[in-house]
């Protein structure tokens, strides 16, 4: 679900980019009390397996769409929604400067409708209050998979509306909502028993955390080595080798403009500020669409016809991709706790 700068105006992403960051900071003050040595090593883990993870499609049967694990939920049960918030943002930022997933412009959109929903409304007011103070595997079920489809719900509604505030009149208000709530409900009950089968993982090695990141406490003392150690393999064999199998569908918004438009992308907006992000995303993305740079054709080249993509789509820079973006994620979402440590 992460935008294209060619669906906002430079007012409404502008107005975005305030906001995201303004709840940085509001994070940011409130992790710098709470965290430990413990927390920001979970932090750096956890914002990589979430970046490999993001990068594997699913597909949504019978639709000709899919969709990927967003990943609000699963950092919020198992870091609280502070330091969720701070390394959800971690992850959007390395995708959006280095891999040109989602535009600079429509970054600040990005991070409030996939962190604001999931951390700040969706966590404290759905999943705690299912979950509470017995989290069986059962509840932690159910409440993920709640959760989890009203946060995507909220995020694709805010998608809509932040469509409609930039006068994109190539997607009529209630065509867009009709296609956009159903296709992420569909992707919400997906994401909620991927995200319980994750907490419950962690659940099972150390409850502890579900319960620190629930009361806020600290998790210093803890024996947190083998966890740590299992979600970094697991991010590394996520980004480097099951990336491959993601499915070659468009996702739920792509699907959803094209479903409207006729095509999956709408055409970049005139403004200067749209092309002036864009132009330096193309500098900053070494690794574009988490593949290699192609080279330019030359204006007489015979197009290629087209093929069927192959799947799995074996590729070393899908890998390298996958590998080098859960390094910086984690290596972000590090230096985000440390400084907060060292400034408390």
């Amino acid at each position: 679900m992460h935008m294209a700068d060619a669906l906002l105006s430079p007012a409404v992403g502008a107005t975005f980019w305030a906001a995201s960051g303004g709840a940085i900071i509001y994070a940011s003050k409130k992790v710098r009390l709470e965290i430990d040595e413990k927390k920001i090593p979970l932090m750096g883990v956890l914002g990589a397996f979430i970046f490999a993870a993001q990068m594997i499609n699913f597909t949504i049967p019978g639709t000709g769409s899919s969709g990927h694990l967003g990943g609000g939920m699963i950092l919020a049960i198992l870091l609280g929604p502070y330091a969720a918030f701070l390394t959800i943002a971690s992850v959007l930022i390395i995708q959006a400067l280095f891999f040109a997933d989602g535009g600079l412009l429509a970054l600040g959109c990005n991070i409030f409708n996939m962190g604001i929903f999931p951390c700040f409304v969706a966590y404290p007011l759905i999943y705690k209050n299912i979950v509470r103070d017995n989290p069986t595997a059962g509840k932690i079920t159910v409440a993920s998979v709640t959760s989890s489809v009203l946060a995507l719900q909220m995020g694709a509604f805010s998608v809509v509306l932040q469509t409609l505030l930039s006068g994109r009149s190539e997607l009529p208000f209630t065509s867009f909502v009709l296609a956009m709530q159903p296709i992420h409900l569909a992707i919400g009950v997906v994401e909620g028993f991927i995200t319980a089968g994750i907490v419950n993982f962690v659940r099972q090695m150390r409850p502890e955390i579900l319960e620190g990141a629930a009361k806020s406490r600290p998790l210093s003392g803890l024996p947190i080595r083998n966890i740590l150690a299992s979600l970094a393999i697991l991010a590394l064999l996520t980004g480097g080798i099951l990336s491959w199998f993601a499915s070659s569908f468009p996702d739920g918004l792509e699907w959803s403009i094209e479903k409207i438009y006729g095509k999956a992308e709408l055409p970049e907006s005139a403004h200067n500020l749209g092309r002036i992000l864009g132009g330096l995303q193309e500098k900053s993305a070494f690794l574009p669409d988490y593949g290699f740079k192609e080279p330019s054709s030359p204006e007489n080249a015979i197009p290629e016809t087209d093929k069927p993509e192959p799947w799995p789509a074996v590729s070393a820079g899908t890998s390298l991709s996958g590998v080098v973006g859960a390094a910086l994620t984690a290596g972000l979402a590090l230096l985000i706790g440390l400084a907060l440590k060292k400034k408390r």
